[in-house]
Protein backbone atom coordinates (compact mmCIF):
# COMPACT_ATOMS: atom_id res chain seq x y z
CA UNK A 1 0.00 0.00 0.00
CA UNK A 2 3.14 2.52 0.25
CA UNK A 3 4.94 1.18 -2.78
CA UNK A 4 5.64 2.92 -5.84
CA UNK A 5 3.77 2.44 -9.17
CA UNK A 6 6.05 3.66 -11.87
CA UNK A 7 8.22 0.92 -13.54
CA UNK A 8 11.90 2.24 -13.65
CA UNK A 9 11.08 3.40 -9.85
CA UNK A 10 10.42 0.41 -8.82
CA UNK A 11 13.53 -1.61 -10.92
CA UNK A 12 15.92 1.43 -9.93
CA UNK A 13 14.76 0.36 -6.36
CA UNK A 14 15.99 -3.21 -6.79
CA UNK A 15 19.61 -2.21 -7.44
CA UNK A 16 18.92 0.48 -4.01
CA UNK A 17 20.58 -0.56 -0.53
CA UNK A 18 17.55 -0.68 1.09
CA UNK A 19 15.88 -2.99 -1.39
CA UNK A 20 18.81 -5.62 -0.77
CA UNK A 21 18.48 -5.01 3.02
CA UNK A 22 14.52 -5.75 2.26
CA UNK A 23 15.83 -9.50 0.33
CA UNK A 24 18.32 -10.18 2.78
CA UNK A 25 16.12 -10.72 6.32
CA UNK A 26 12.55 -11.60 4.15
CA UNK A 27 10.70 -14.77 4.90
CA UNK A 28 10.63 -16.46 1.73
CA UNK A 29 7.47 -18.85 0.77
CA UNK A 30 8.68 -22.52 -0.15
CA UNK A 31 7.74 -23.45 -4.05
CA UNK A 32 4.19 -24.56 -4.26
CA UNK A 33 4.69 -28.98 -5.09
CA UNK A 34 2.95 -28.55 -7.99
CA UNK A 35 5.48 -26.14 -9.78
CA UNK A 36 8.90 -26.03 -10.95
CA UNK A 37 10.00 -22.51 -9.39
CA UNK A 38 13.32 -21.89 -8.21
CA UNK A 39 13.80 -22.89 -4.91
CA UNK A 40 13.79 -20.15 -2.28
CA UNK A 41 15.26 -19.89 1.22
CA UNK A 42 14.32 -18.43 3.94
CA UNK A 43 16.82 -15.17 4.27
CA UNK A 44 19.89 -17.47 3.05
CA UNK A 45 18.48 -20.32 5.37
CA UNK A 46 17.98 -20.11 8.74
CA UNK A 47 19.41 -16.43 7.99
CA UNK A 48 22.01 -14.26 8.99
CA UNK A 49 20.96 -12.10 11.90
CA UNK A 50 23.76 -11.03 13.72
CA UNK A 51 23.52 -7.34 12.74
CA UNK A 52 19.93 -6.61 13.74
CA UNK A 53 20.18 -4.76 16.54
CA UNK A 54 18.51 -6.28 19.78
CA UNK A 55 17.19 -4.03 22.06
CA UNK A 56 15.68 -6.44 24.72
CA UNK A 57 19.45 -7.54 25.12
CA UNK A 58 20.66 -4.24 25.32
CA UNK A 59 18.33 -3.46 27.79
CA UNK A 60 19.05 -6.75 30.03
CA UNK A 61 22.40 -5.05 30.76
CA UNK A 62 25.70 -7.65 30.28
CA UNK A 63 26.17 -6.52 26.66
CA UNK A 64 28.19 -3.28 25.69
CA UNK A 65 26.22 -0.70 23.99
CA UNK A 66 27.01 -0.66 19.54
CA UNK A 67 28.58 2.56 18.63
CA UNK A 68 25.82 4.88 17.44
CA UNK A 69 23.36 3.53 20.18
CA UNK A 70 22.81 5.36 23.28
CA UNK A 71 20.22 5.43 26.34
CA UNK A 72 19.20 7.98 27.40
CA UNK A 73 16.79 9.84 30.15
CA UNK A 74 13.88 11.56 29.45
CA UNK A 75 12.64 14.36 31.97
CA UNK A 76 8.68 13.39 33.03
CA UNK A 77 9.04 9.84 31.71
CA UNK A 78 10.44 6.81 33.54
CA UNK A 79 10.73 4.08 30.67
CA UNK A 80 14.13 3.23 28.90
CA UNK A 81 15.18 4.55 25.45
CA UNK A 82 17.69 4.13 22.86
CA UNK A 83 18.33 6.28 20.17
CA UNK A 84 20.78 6.10 17.09
CA UNK A 85 23.52 8.96 17.30
CA UNK A 86 23.28 9.30 13.57
CA UNK A 87 19.29 9.12 13.38
CA UNK A 88 18.18 12.34 15.14
CA UNK A 89 14.40 12.04 15.58
CA UNK A 90 14.13 8.34 16.25
CA UNK A 91 13.49 7.01 19.70
CA UNK A 92 13.49 2.84 20.99
CA UNK A 93 11.32 2.18 24.06
CA UNK A 94 11.56 -1.79 24.75
CA UNK A 95 8.77 -3.25 26.59
CA UNK A 96 7.18 -0.16 26.77
CA UNK A 97 3.75 -1.69 27.40
CA UNK A 98 2.83 -4.77 30.28
CA UNK A 99 1.57 -8.32 29.16
CA UNK A 100 -1.88 -7.53 29.80
CA UNK A 101 -1.60 -3.89 27.70
CA UNK A 102 -0.81 -5.80 25.34
CA UNK A 103 -3.38 -8.49 25.23
CA UNK A 104 -5.79 -5.50 25.50
CA UNK A 105 -4.83 -3.31 22.98
CA UNK A 106 -4.50 -6.72 20.62
CA UNK A 107 -8.29 -7.76 21.44
CA UNK A 108 -9.25 -3.80 20.26
CA UNK A 109 -7.38 -4.37 17.25
CA UNK A 110 -9.62 -6.97 16.01
CA UNK A 111 -12.62 -6.63 18.19
CA UNK A 112 -13.48 -2.61 18.08
CA UNK A 113 -11.10 -0.85 15.80
CA UNK A 114 -12.35 -2.33 12.66
CA UNK A 115 -15.66 -1.12 13.37
CA UNK A 116 -17.15 1.17 11.18
CA UNK A 117 -17.44 4.15 10.54
CA UNK A 118 -13.69 2.80 10.70
CA UNK A 119 -12.78 1.62 7.29
CA UNK A 120 -10.54 -1.63 6.41
CA UNK A 121 -9.05 -2.87 3.59
CA UNK A 122 -12.32 -4.93 3.40
CA UNK A 123 -14.54 -2.06 3.37
CA UNK A 124 -14.60 -1.90 -0.46
CA UNK A 125 -15.11 -5.03 -1.10
CA UNK A 126 -18.12 -5.99 1.45
CA UNK A 127 -19.25 -2.13 2.43
CA UNK A 128 -19.50 -1.73 6.30
CA UNK A 129 -19.02 -5.08 8.46
CA UNK A 130 -20.28 -5.17 12.01
CA UNK A 131 -18.87 -6.93 14.39
CA UNK A 132 -16.94 -9.46 12.54
CA UNK A 133 -14.49 -10.92 15.24
CA UNK A 134 -17.65 -12.01 17.29
CA UNK A 135 -18.96 -13.54 14.04
CA UNK A 136 -15.49 -15.63 13.27
CA UNK A 137 -15.88 -16.69 17.46
CA UNK A 138 -19.28 -17.92 16.21
CA UNK A 139 -18.00 -19.14 13.12
CA UNK A 140 -20.38 -17.41 10.73
CA UNK A 141 -20.36 -16.92 7.04
CA UNK A 142 -20.75 -13.12 5.34
CA UNK A 143 -23.37 -13.65 2.52
CA UNK A 144 -24.25 -11.69 -0.47
CA UNK A 145 -28.03 -10.33 0.08
CA UNK A 146 -30.38 -8.49 -2.62
CA UNK A 147 -31.15 -4.96 -1.49
CA UNK A 148 -35.11 -5.15 -0.44
CA UNK A 149 -36.20 -3.09 -3.72
CA UNK A 150 -34.64 -6.00 -5.74
CA UNK A 151 -32.09 -4.09 -7.07
CA UNK A 152 -27.96 -3.52 -6.46
CA UNK A 153 -27.26 -0.49 -5.31
CA UNK A 154 -24.71 2.02 -6.83
CA UNK A 155 -23.73 4.11 -3.60
CA UNK A 156 -21.32 6.70 -3.56
CA UNK A 157 -19.52 7.96 -0.58
CA UNK A 158 -19.98 11.39 0.64
CA UNK A 159 -16.68 12.66 -1.07
CA UNK A 160 -18.00 10.83 -4.22
CA UNK A 161 -15.74 7.34 -3.72
CA UNK A 162 -17.43 4.48 -5.11
CA UNK A 163 -18.58 2.34 -2.29
CA UNK A 164 -19.68 -1.78 -2.27
CA UNK A 165 -22.38 -2.02 -4.54
CA UNK A 166 -23.54 -4.92 -3.18
CA UNK A 167 -25.07 -5.75 0.26
CA UNK A 168 -23.57 -8.63 2.72
CA UNK A 169 -24.92 -9.96 5.90
CA UNK A 170 -23.34 -12.65 8.57
CA UNK A 171 -25.89 -15.82 8.67
CA UNK A 172 -24.78 -19.23 10.72
CA UNK A 173 -23.38 -21.40 8.50
CA UNK A 174 -26.23 -23.93 8.76
CA UNK A 175 -27.82 -21.37 6.31
CA UNK A 176 -25.76 -21.93 3.71
CA UNK A 177 -28.62 -24.17 1.17
CA UNK A 178 -26.33 -26.75 -0.81
CA UNK A 179 -26.00 -25.34 -4.24
CA UNK A 180 -25.98 -21.55 -3.05
CA UNK A 181 -24.85 -19.17 -6.12
CA UNK A 182 -24.36 -16.08 -4.29
CA UNK A 183 -20.98 -15.01 -2.71
CA UNK A 184 -20.00 -15.91 0.70
CA UNK A 185 -16.76 -15.48 2.60
CA UNK A 186 -16.49 -17.31 6.29
CA UNK A 187 -15.99 -14.67 9.13
CA UNK A 188 -12.43 -16.56 10.33
CA UNK A 189 -11.08 -15.84 6.39
CA UNK A 190 -12.48 -12.22 6.88
CA UNK A 191 -10.36 -11.24 9.82
CA UNK A 192 -7.19 -13.57 8.19
CA UNK A 193 -7.90 -10.84 5.26
CA UNK A 194 -7.32 -7.54 7.46
CA UNK A 195 -3.99 -5.78 6.75
CA UNK A 196 -5.32 -2.48 7.98
CA UNK A 197 -8.15 -0.21 9.38
CA UNK A 198 -8.16 3.59 10.02
CA UNK A 199 -9.32 5.09 13.26
CA UNK A 200 -9.93 8.98 13.70
CA UNK A 201 -9.74 11.24 10.91
CA UNK A 202 -9.74 8.57 7.65
CA UNK A 203 -6.61 7.80 5.43
CA UNK A 204 -7.78 8.03 1.63
CA UNK A 205 -5.29 5.64 0.39
CA UNK A 206 -5.95 6.04 -3.42
CA UNK A 207 -5.20 9.60 -2.61
CA UNK A 208 -2.65 9.73 -0.28
CA UNK A 209 -4.21 12.24 1.85
CA UNK A 210 -6.56 12.53 4.57
CA UNK A 211 -10.60 12.92 3.82
CA UNK A 212 -12.12 15.22 6.69
CA UNK A 213 -15.32 14.82 5.13
CA UNK A 214 -15.66 11.02 5.53
CA UNK A 215 -17.69 9.79 8.58
CA UNK A 216 -15.38 9.12 11.67
CA UNK A 217 -15.18 8.74 15.36
CA UNK A 218 -12.23 10.50 17.17
CA UNK A 219 -9.15 8.69 18.81
CA UNK A 220 -10.54 6.42 21.71
CA UNK A 221 -9.78 7.74 25.10
CA UNK A 222 -7.21 4.89 26.16
CA UNK A 223 -5.41 5.33 23.00
CA UNK A 224 -5.11 8.74 23.15
CA UNK A 225 -4.22 9.15 26.62
CA UNK A 226 -0.95 6.10 25.97
CA UNK A 227 0.00 7.89 22.83
CA UNK A 228 0.25 11.10 24.72
CA UNK A 229 2.07 9.89 27.08
CA UNK A 230 4.71 7.58 25.04
CA UNK A 231 5.33 10.61 22.65
CA UNK A 232 7.29 12.99 25.34
CA UNK A 233 10.47 12.07 24.59
CA UNK A 234 9.81 13.53 20.93
CA UNK A 235 7.80 16.42 22.14
CA UNK A 236 9.25 19.77 22.83
CA UNK A 237 9.12 20.35 26.96
CA UNK A 238 5.60 21.79 27.80
CA UNK A 239 4.07 20.66 24.37
CA UNK A 240 1.94 17.55 24.25
CA UNK A 241 0.97 15.59 21.16
CA UNK A 242 -2.46 15.69 20.24
CA UNK A 243 -3.30 12.41 18.56
CA UNK A 244 -5.97 12.91 15.60
CA UNK A 245 -6.12 9.84 13.50
CA UNK A 246 -4.42 6.16 13.73
CA UNK A 247 -3.64 3.19 11.09
CA UNK A 248 -3.81 -0.39 12.32
CA UNK A 249 -1.77 -2.73 10.29
CA UNK A 250 -2.32 -6.74 10.32
CA UNK A 251 0.07 -8.82 9.03
CA UNK A 252 -0.43 -12.27 8.44
CA UNK A 253 2.90 -14.78 8.71
CA UNK A 254 4.54 -13.79 5.29
CA UNK A 255 3.51 -10.23 5.09
CA UNK A 256 5.79 -6.94 4.71
CA UNK A 257 5.80 -3.67 4.33
CA UNK A 258 8.13 -2.10 2.03
CA UNK A 259 10.60 0.97 2.41
CA UNK A 260 8.41 3.88 2.59
CA UNK A 261 8.36 7.34 4.04
CA UNK A 262 4.98 8.65 6.00
CA UNK A 263 4.81 12.76 5.25
CA UNK A 264 1.22 13.11 4.73
CA UNK A 265 1.15 14.97 8.19
CA UNK A 266 1.86 18.89 8.05
CA UNK A 267 3.73 19.17 11.10
CA UNK A 268 6.40 16.03 11.15
CA UNK A 269 8.57 17.62 14.20
CA UNK A 270 5.43 15.62 15.88
CA UNK A 271 5.94 12.20 16.49
CA UNK A 272 4.28 8.60 15.16
CA UNK A 273 3.93 6.98 18.08
CA UNK A 274 4.30 3.80 16.77
CA UNK A 275 2.85 0.56 19.10
CA UNK A 276 3.99 -3.65 18.10
CA UNK A 277 1.83 -6.12 19.45
CA UNK A 278 2.20 -9.73 18.59
CA UNK A 279 4.75 -11.87 16.96
CA UNK A 280 8.52 -10.57 16.63
CA UNK A 281 9.24 -8.49 13.53
CA UNK A 282 11.96 -7.06 11.55
CA UNK A 283 12.34 -3.26 11.51
CA UNK A 284 14.56 -1.41 8.71
CA UNK A 285 15.17 2.73 9.75
CA UNK A 286 16.96 4.04 6.61
CA UNK A 287 17.86 7.15 4.80
CA UNK A 288 16.08 9.89 3.31
CA UNK A 289 17.02 7.80 0.08
CA UNK A 290 16.73 4.41 -0.39
CA UNK A 291 20.73 4.51 -1.42
CA UNK A 292 21.66 4.44 2.38
CA UNK A 293 22.21 1.17 4.32
CA UNK A 294 19.17 0.71 6.56
CA UNK A 295 19.65 -0.19 10.48
CA UNK A 296 18.11 -3.46 11.00
CA UNK A 297 16.17 -3.81 14.43
CA UNK A 298 13.64 -6.66 16.13
CA UNK A 299 10.21 -4.91 17.68
CA UNK A 300 8.72 -7.38 20.24
CA UNK A 301 5.13 -7.31 21.45
CA UNK A 302 5.13 -4.29 24.32
CA UNK A 303 8.05 -1.96 22.43
CA UNK A 304 7.24 1.45 21.14
CA UNK A 305 8.92 2.92 18.25
CA UNK A 306 8.59 6.74 18.05
CA UNK A 307 9.37 8.73 14.60
CA UNK A 308 10.21 12.67 14.64
CA UNK A 309 11.37 16.13 12.99
CA UNK A 310 14.53 14.37 10.80
CA UNK A 311 13.08 10.80 11.46
CA UNK A 312 10.00 11.09 9.70
CA UNK A 313 12.16 11.80 6.74
CA UNK A 314 13.65 8.41 6.14
CA UNK A 315 12.58 5.32 4.53
CA UNK A 316 11.60 2.38 7.00
CA UNK A 317 9.48 -1.06 6.72
CA UNK A 318 9.27 -4.53 7.95
CA UNK A 319 10.87 -7.02 5.85
CA UNK A 320 9.98 -10.29 8.12
CA UNK A 321 7.96 -11.49 11.02
CA UNK A 322 8.76 -14.22 12.95
CA UNK A 323 6.24 -16.81 13.18
CA UNK A 324 7.85 -19.71 14.56
CA UNK A 325 6.11 -21.96 17.20
CA UNK A 326 8.66 -21.97 19.90
CA UNK A 327 8.73 -17.83 19.93
CA UNK A 328 9.22 -17.16 23.18
CA UNK A 329 8.69 -13.53 22.75
CA UNK A 330 4.77 -14.27 23.19
CA UNK A 331 4.60 -16.63 25.57
CA UNK A 332 3.59 -13.87 27.85
CA UNK A 333 0.62 -13.61 25.65
CA UNK A 334 -0.37 -17.12 25.66
CA UNK A 335 -0.96 -17.53 29.19
CA UNK A 336 -3.11 -14.23 29.56
CA UNK A 337 -5.34 -15.26 26.01
CA UNK A 338 -5.58 -18.48 27.20
CA UNK A 339 -9.20 -18.33 28.59
CA UNK A 340 -12.29 -19.74 26.07
CA UNK A 341 -13.45 -16.14 25.05
CA UNK A 342 -9.98 -15.76 23.78
CA UNK A 343 -9.15 -18.48 22.29
CA UNK A 344 -9.93 -17.48 18.62
CA UNK A 345 -7.62 -14.11 19.13
CA UNK A 346 -4.80 -16.57 20.56
CA UNK A 347 -4.92 -18.82 17.49
CA UNK A 348 -4.88 -15.50 15.61
CA UNK A 349 -1.82 -13.87 17.18
CA UNK A 350 0.50 -17.12 17.15
CA UNK A 351 1.17 -16.32 13.20
CA UNK A 352 0.36 -12.90 13.03
CA UNK A 353 2.01 -8.92 13.99
CA UNK A 354 -0.61 -6.24 14.61
CA UNK A 355 0.92 -2.72 14.56
CA UNK A 356 -0.73 0.49 15.96
CA UNK A 357 0.59 4.01 14.36
CA UNK A 358 -1.41 7.21 16.08
CA UNK A 359 -0.77 10.75 14.43
CA UNK A 360 -0.83 14.33 14.91
CA UNK A 361 -2.21 15.32 11.18
CA UNK A 362 -2.32 19.03 12.02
Amino acid sequence: MYGETEPAAAAASERTAFRQAEKKYKLYKPPSTKGRGRKKTIGGGVGDLSEVVDFHALLAGGVELPAGILRCDCPGFDLPVFRFLDRPGFYFIPGALSTEQQCFWIRESLKTFPQPPNRTNLTALYGPIFDLLTAAKNQKVLLEVQNSDGQESNERSNSGEKTCSINFKFVEHSKIEKGETRRSTTATTLVRKLRWSTLGLQFDWSKRNYDVSLPHNSIPDALATLAKKMAIPAMPSGVEFSPEAAIVNYYGPSDMLGGHVDDMEADWTKPIVSISLGCKCIFLLGGKTRDEVPRAMFLQSGDIVLMAGEARERFHGVPRIFTESDQQEISGLVSQLSGDDDRFILDYIHSSRININIRQVY
